[in-house]
């Protein structure tokens, strides 16, 4: 039988394209939001930026019922598909914003308020004249600082090795994080449906654990 999956008609009227039922849309998308605009309820809440199919994403909600979590995803077809995941498991605790990760971090989000922030496998722009794209560089790692509680954290993880090791050198210039151990049974960390082919096909995963502090 197939599931329903109903829209938001009145964001959908006021934006002009259909708003799923668990997506976020800022009333204003040029202000700082409230935490409160994004979740009735106060509970810790986390972010996972390009949140892609969602399988990670709705793996962490589902395990931790008592926080919220907060897919960021730019692309239109990805969004659909995990609020489509978070209806059918019946997840009040996710939402899926529709925006591009680094304006997200930097000019939408709420400072101080939250307590993990999940980068899983970007776009490692391997060819040296476009490193000046990657995400790992001091005005991102700038951003996610200033969103995240006092020890707060930020996970990173990807399964390109030159990228991982640029990122690591990139980190250690920045004073406002400290690098921490990571280990598998610190916590429960699901693996995304690409991590699992990757796994697949051999490739190996990179993790970078930091802690956020006062420089």
């Amino acid at each position: 039988m197939k599931t329903t999956f109903p829209i938001n008609e009145k964001a959908s009227e006021q934006l002009g394209r259909e708003v799923f039922t668990n997506e976020f849309v800022p009333a204003d998308f040029f202000k700082e939001q409230e935490l409160s605009d994004l979740f009735e309820r106060d509970a810790p809440t986390e972010i996972d930026l390009g949140c892609g199919d969602g399988s990670f994403l709705i793996q962490l909600a589902q395990q931790y019922p008592e926080r919220n979590f907060l897919g960021v995803e730019r692309l239109m077809g990805r969004v659909k598909k995990v609020c489509k995941k978070a209806y059918r498991a019946n997840l009040t605790n996710v939402k899926v914003l529709r925006l591009e990760t680094l304006y997200t971090v930097q000019w939408l989000l709420p400072k101080n308020s939250f307590d993990r922030i999940h980068l899983i496998c970007p776009d490692p722009w391997p060819k040296e004249k476009h490193h000046k794209n990657r995400l790992m560089q001091e005005p991102f790692f700038e951003a996610v600082h200033q969103l995240l509680k006092p020890t707060g954290e930020y996970l990173f993880r990807t399964d390109h090795e030159e990228y991982y090791d640029w990122s690591v050198e990139k980190m250690a210039e920045f004073p406002k994080f400290k690098t921490i151990e990571w280990n598998e049974e610190d916590f429960f960390y699901p693996k995304s449906d690409f991590q699992l082919q990757w796994e697949a096909e051999g490739k190996r995963l990179h993790n970078m654990r930091c802690l956020k502090v006062e420089a």
